[in-house]
């Protein structure tokens, strides 16, 4: 797969989860505030407003900012080893 496919999947999944997490704001049976907060850590990577809020978020509510840290080192461990050539 390319890069230029990987990145559109990237960005396309954040904004998935952005999307799921405000329907999960009203609905009662999807955690809204996780899925916006993965979208975030997702959309972060690209777009700088999304890194922004995030950090303002770490600020605000310091517990969250260390399970958002480990999620988001888990994530980058998991794209760079599904992104590596076949044989490496």
């Amino acid at each position: 797969m390319t890069q230029v496919v990987k990145r559109v999947l990237w960005i396309a999944s954040g904004w998935a989860f952005l999307l799921l997490g405000v329907v999960g704001l009203f609905l009662p049976f999807v955690q809204g505030i996780l899925f916006m907060m993965i979208g975030l850590i997702i959309l972060s990577s690209e777009y700088v407003w999304a890194h922004r809020l995030l950090s303002r978020l770490r600020e605000r509510f310091p517990k969250l900012a260390g399970v958002a840290e480990r999620a988001k080192d888990k994530a980058t461990h998991w794209w760079h080893r599904d992104s590596r050539p076949e044989g490496a």
